[in-house]
């Protein structure tokens, strides 16, 4: 069976259950929360290749399940944000260009036993993987009609990195095509970060993000 979103989201929620009951016993005394993003991350791209047809993420794909077009990422509950780089100014209005999957967990060590809680699993449509603040405050402004020259300043204001042929552009793209509301919160160094307790509030009621809570 080819895998597909849905598909995807409904096997996170399985996955996040089962990894939750079991004894990893290869992170006992493992503080890395890298290290324990990537033993998930593979985890879960194991589980899904023995049931789905589907492609696997490479350096050359820069994604994890590319043939779904999403990311995943791990992070623990005590601080519970992920980040990476973004390629372009474009992304912080219109997203990365993919969705993302992310797992928050909770792990307790014993001397011969390692539990991996997943607390929370969400999935961030591609639309919805732009900056929260600045969409907003550009959707506030569509809706009274600004016009490319209020745009253009918005974007010098909240110093967008980019010159005036990429504000032109993007101001251009923003009247043709009002982005979606943003829930990641990106910095004018592009890196992005999912604040989590933000989509967490919305309950499962804005489209695009869907949040399972244990």
């Amino acid at each position: 069976m080819e895998l597909d979103t849905q598909i995807l989201i409904k096997e996170a929620e399985n996955f996040s259950v089962i990894i939750s009951a079991q004894n990893h016993v290869s992170l006992i005394g493992v503080t890395d929360g890298k290290k324990v993003g990537t033993y998930v991350e593979h985890l879960f791209q194991d589980y899904l290749k023995k049931k789905y047809t589907m492609t696997v993420g490479s350096s050359a794909y820069g994604i994890d399940l590319p043939s779904v077009n999403t990311d995943i990422k791990t992070t623990s509950h005590v601080q519970p944000q992920s980040s990476c780089p973004f390629k372009s100014a474009r992304q912080k209005i219109f997203g990365l260009g993919y969705n993302l999957l992310v797992f928050v967990y909770d792990k307790k060590d014993t001397t011969d036993k390692c539990t991996l809680q997943i607390t929370h699993c969400t999935f961030i449509e591609s639309k919805r993987t732009s900056d929260y603040t600045i969409t907003a405050l550009l959707r506030q402004m569509l809706s009274v009609n600004a016009n490319k020259e209020d745009i253009i300043g918005l974007l010098y204001d909240k110093n967008v990195p980019g010159d005036d042929i990429i504000y032109n552009d993007l101001a251009d793209e923003i009247l043709a095509n009002p982005p979606e509301q943003g829930y990641l919160t990106i910095s004018n160094a592009l890196q992005w970060r999912l604040q989590y307790k933000r989509v967490i509030e919305l309950n499962n009621e804005v489209g695009g993000i869907v949040n399972f809570v244990w």
